[in-house]
């Protein structure tokens, strides 16, 4: 590669933070220094207007009232206080309902909640990632659940989950729903004035803002209760105590600001960069597995699977981009997804997966040179292991 860095293709592990962005944190790291809540001087005042700009402008970008926002470290702390929070709040007899498909972020609190003695209910998916609202309505009608959690996009196959659908089950059935709706906001629509949503997580980083920094919508309307994680002086309403990080909050705001004005061109550009990736490839190497809905699913993502090579062998054969076989979240796993477990797929074609994230930087000639990589690589790949089967 000659020095040269390798083309990236992992925006659903984390996005690069657009220049302007980081202009905009930058007097907030320096000059700008003051603690949010010192009420009593001009550098706290300073920094809780910029906090407050920055959550008008997140709840600008779905289409909420900023006093819904409470600020967290990020998607996973969000999604812990929501279930976590929800159910501690219900206490005894309080039950969950989420699928298998989701994050790791939902997955782990959801067994611990579970081992603390809490219902749990994980509702298998279908072949594209979906778990249908037939089946959460069955599911409740069973027995009745405080929460249901259900991710609005998935995070390694891409695939839309019908929150309208959903969300109208869990108000028939009197049951809050949560959605992770880290890899969707940023990347399609999310309008909380339209969806049947109580809950949703979000993560700055996923939309070219800061890493360390997100939120958690609370629907006021409904007069949700949740208990806190953290103890300490009661910051953001008393839900998530702790200095606040102005300089990322500051950021945060800024990548929403810059999404909500650019949203749907920048959708429709990096939707054709993901089906002219997905026409190379699939014109290139037989057999091609396309993972996920082809249709319902977001604009940036290609989850795809190749029969016939060694999945390891593959990845590491790919240096020259950089891609994943799955979450960014579960590196330390070394088994195979298990959102495409989940799915039916056979535990073969789930080594030899790769997941594509294309974003706002990405370029036509990037797509093309990196097809052009996977092709050549998988085509060793099937030469080798003919030979070796001879």
């Amino acid at each position: 590669m000659s020095g040269e860095r390798p083309i990236y293709l992992d925006n659903h592990a984390t996005t690069r933070c657009d220049p302007r962005v980081l202009e905009a944190m930058l007097p907030w790291f320096g000059e700008c220094y003051g603690n949010a809540a010192s009420v009593e001087h001009a550098y706290g005042w300073e920094a809780a207007e910029a906090v407050a700009r920055a959550r008008e402008e997140v709840a600008a970008l779905i289409q909420a009232d900023p006093r819904e926002i409470v600020f967290t470290s990020g998607a996973t702390e969000a999604n812990n206080l929501a279930l976590k929070g929800a159910l501690a709040a219900a206490g005894s007899g309080a039950r969950l309902v989420t699928s298998a498909a989701e994050h790791r972020a939902i997955l782990d609190p959801a067994r611990r909640l579970e081992r603390a003695g809490f219902g749990v209910a994980v509702l298998p998916v279908d072949r594209c990632g979906t778990v249908g609202p037939a089946a959460i309505d069955e599911a409740l009608r069973r027995e009745p659940a405080t929460l249901v959690s259900i991710m609005a996009a998935n995070n390694e196959v891409g695939t839309l989950s019908p929150l309208d659908e959903i969300g109208a089950v869990c108000r028939g059935r009197g049951a809050l729903l949560h959605t992770d709706a880290a890899q969707a906001i940023g990347r399609v629509p999310f309008d909380v004035r339209a969806l049947p949503v109580d809950l949703a997580s979000i993560s700055a980083h996923k939309l070219y803002g800061p890493k360390g920094v997100g939120a958690l919508w609370v629907r006021r309307r409904r007069r949700i209760r949740i208990e806190p994680l953290l103890d300490g002086g009661g910051h953001e309403n008393r839900l998530r105590s702790g200095t606040l990080p102005v300089p990322l909050i500051v950021g945060f705001g800024a990548a929403c600001r810059i999404v909500r004005e650019s949203l749907l061109d920048e959708s429709r550009r990096i939707a054709a960069l993901r089906d002219r990736l997905w026409d190379s490839l699939n014109a290139r190497i037989s057999d091609l597995r396309r993972n996920g809905d082809p249709e319902r699913r977001l604009p940036g993502n290609l989850n795809v699977s190749v029969p016939g090579v060694d999945g390891d062998a593959l990845l590491a054969g790919l240096k020259e981009i950089a891609v994943s076989s799955g979450s960014a979240c579960s590196t330390a796993d070394p088994e195979p997804s298990h959102v495409l477990r989940a799915m039916g797929v056979s535990e073969d074609l789930c080594r030899a997966s790769l997941r594509f994230g294309l974003g706002r930087f990405n370029t036509a000639d990037e797509i093309d040179r990196a097809a052009a990589i996977v092709a050549g690589v998988v085509q060793r790949l099937r030469e080798g292991a003919a030979v070796r089967a001879k």
